[in-house]
């Protein structure tokens, strides 16, 4: 039924509300206000950031925690390449998401106005799908196809770009129906075939990860795991597809894998890749599985045809969904797990002893152990407990040590984002506010999006920072100490008082220096963000040449320069 005329922006923010659209993220534009004023009358809650680049961070986190797309709407130009490192993560990261860009008006364009870009060619590489709306009464039709892109095969981000004039026109339309996402599912001889391998196997290893999982597809996988016997590991930065207490899971495949997982998938006659895109992070630079013909056998499961076959040439490509896939696992004939189900308790073990306290430690001279500070947050902290992290050497700790629970409590930027920690944090609070939110963020980090705590505030999002500060970019340095030891350059840092920012956003800030305040002001942050509905940082001040658990900048340097001196 066509509806009244109405203006391009509430033909948009009805659409928003067609496909159930509640939250969106954004800064605002006067090249978008038409939509501003017709979201004023609608039921989505528009989160106001104090960044683009936290805007879509945000609008990121939200498609990651809810499977939903991702709503963000920024302006032309400087907002539109802000907004750029959220796309970018959100298509290496598989994330369903949507970018609205104010554009110059029709009349203006192709003049280099102001702040003018051609966003197809600038989005082109790093979105599903990028286009301009140039008339009101298409919008309805772009705005359907750009949900069914997003959610639909390996998810990812969209981008649309809206001219204003278009936004102010006037038009007689029809909404459309609610967007249905489209997965394939394996064929009957696929999963039988699937079945015939794993019974030939001895050593077989399953590894989950990528996008499309919900909770009934991480049930479904963990009892075709069970069934079958299968120590099952999690990509790069995918830890949370299941329960890391589970008696089958057996450690991350990503940065700093456990040295004896990464020789069990070395090993491995049958890797079942579900869901990821064995990437360079979760393949360890490609040196994992030979390309492009692995030396294990080797069967890979992901929505996306297009990806399969595209790095590895496995001997069993299935083009398919995670809860599709994962619910014919499930009720799969399970076969005889006796050849390899002492792997399992196996693997296990290594896992424990991966991640027990690091030599660097263990002697007791370090003021501050961050190992140890993981284990009181686990001992305190609920299970369904969201971490959240950017890029940097400090993630580890969350990485390696913490224990994830079931999906979703682990959201990271496979893509190395710098500046994803906070903002995820943020949106995650605001999503679902009853969950307990840990953000971990080195203090390069979190200066590049420590502003969204205005927006924790504004919005009462009451998580928690741990901000480790070590007065360095980390990372960087020890590939610096690595590649040209004792020669600093442009890797120090000079840091604000973190607690004392806190406290000027009106959050509550502490500093700790000594592992034995943890614990306390730990209970302290926890008491405050429960009751005022407000963030609290704490920040840790420790020795920055504790860079590694397994490593300090110290040893890191003597060991090159030893190696270039011979």
């Amino acid at each position: 039924m066509t509806h009244p005329s109405r203006s391009g922006g509430q033909i948009l923010v009805d659409a928003l509300q067609v496909h159930g659209v509640d939250t969106a993220f954004g800064v605002p534009g006067e090249s978008y206000l038409d939509v501003l004023d017709a979201l004023h009358d609608s039921n989505i809650r528009f989160v106001i950031n104090r960044q683009e680049g936290g805007a879509a961070f945000m609008a990121e986190a939200y498609g990651k925690l809810t499977g939903k797309p991702g709503i963000c709407f920024v302006t032309r130009g400087p907002g539109a390449t802000n907004a750029s490192i959220g796309v970018h993560t959100a298509y290496q990261d598989s994330t369903p998401m949507i970018l609205f860009i104010g554009q110059v008006g029709t009349d203006f364009m192709d003049r280099e106005a102001f702040q003018e870009i051609d966003y197809r060619r600038m989005y082109g590489q790093m979105a599903k799908w990028v286009a301009q709306i140039d008339r009101a009464d298409r919008i309805p039709e772009y705005m359907a196809r750009a949900f069914q892109v997003a959610t639909s095969g390996r998810p990812g981000p969209v981008v649309l770009a809206l001219p204003e004039d278009m936004l102010i026109a006037q038009a007689e339309v029809a909404d459309t129906r609610r967007y249905q996402p489209v997965q394939a599912s394996p064929s009957s001889a696929q999963i039988s075939q699937l079945r015939t391998m794993l019974t030939e196997a001895k050593k077989p290893l399953l590894l989950l990860g990528g996008g499309t999982w919900t909770d009934a597809a991480c049930a479904d996988v963990q009892k075709f795991a069970e069934a079958n016997g299968l120590p099952v590991a999690c990509a790069f930065r995918f830890q949370d597809l299941l329960d890391n207490d589970h008696p089958h899971y057996v450690g991350d495949v990503g940065i700093g894998i456990n040295p004896k997982l990464a020789a069990r998938v070395k090993e491995a006659d049958l890797l079942i890749a579900f869901g990821p895109r064995l990437g360079e992070m979760t393949t360890s630079g490609y040196s994992l599985l030979a390309s492009p013909v692995p030396k294990q056998r080797l069967v890979h499961i992901h929505p996306d045809p297009q990806e399969l076959g595209s790095v590895y040439q496995a001997e069993l490509m299935i083009a398919g969904g995670a809860p599709e896939t994962a619910h014919m696992l499930a009720a799969m004939e399970p076969v005889d797990p006796a050849a390899w189900r002492h792997t399992v308790e196996e693997a296990k073990a290594e896992l424990r002893a991966w991640q027990e306290q690091p030599p660097i430690f263990k002697d007791g001279s370090a003021p501050l152990d961050l190992w140890q500070l993981v284990q009181d947050m686990q001992a305190a902290l609920p299970h369904d407990t969201i971490i959240t992290n950017g890029a940097g050497n400090y993630a580890t700790w969350a990485h390696r040590f913490w224990r994830y629970g079931a999906m979703r409590t682990q959201l990271a930027p496979t893509s190395g984002a710098m500046g994803y920690g906070v903002p995820a944090g943020v949106a995650a609070k605001i999503v679902d506010p009853q969950r307990t939110v840990v953000t971990f963020a080195g203090d390069g980090e979190f200066m590049m999006t420590g502003q969204e705590l205005a927006t924790a505030v504004q919005y009462r999002a009451g998580l928690i920072l741990i901000v480790f500060n070590n007065n360095m970019f980390g990372t960087i340095r020890m590939h610096q100490e690595r590649e040209y030891p004792g020669r600093v350059s442009g890797t120090e840092l000079h840091n604000p008082d973190f607690a004392a920012l806190a406290q000027a956003y009106g959050g509550q800030g502490e500093v700790v220096e000594k592992t034995a305040d943890f614990a306390a002001a730990l209970q302290r942050a926890v008491a405050f963000t429960n009751e005022q509905k407000l963030p609290a940082v704490i920040e840790l001040r420790y020795d920055g040449n504790l860079i590694t658990p397994g490593a300090t900048l110290e040893t890191i340097r003597k060991n090159a320069e030893a190696a270039k001196s011979s």
